[in-house]
């Protein structure tokens, strides 16, 4: 899904928090792939209190399209939240990866 006309090309960090029967449905590996084929780097992992937490650097294009992806999921999973918050990327990632 294209967001039009957002083809901001700035560099930034977003970390989204996504709630619903989002574990054991692999959020974790279709977030991966969808952040990949974006250019971004960073991590999504699964959180004690049944979320999936993502933290992903690169153009702001690509973060708001993850972000639209993360409000469906994969197949299985039943997004409820979406919730999200943008910051000054500190480059830490070299790419992109499923942390436990």
């Amino acid at each position: 899904m294209t967001i039009l006309g957002d083809k901001d090309e700035s560099l930034r960090r977003m970390h989204v928090q996504v709630r619903g029967e989002v574990q054991g449905v692999c959020f974790r590996m279709y977030t991966c792939q969808q952040a990949r084929q974006l250019g971004l780097s960073g991590f999504v992992r699964n959180c004690s209190d049944g979320s999936v937490e993502i933290v992903a650097e690169g153009r702001m294009w690509a973060l708001n399209q993850l972000v639209v992806w993360c409000h469906h999921g994969p197949p299985m999973a039943e997004v409820t939240s979406v919730d999200k918050k943008g910051s000054m990327p500190t480059g830490e990632f070299s790419g992109f990866d499923i942390a436990f």
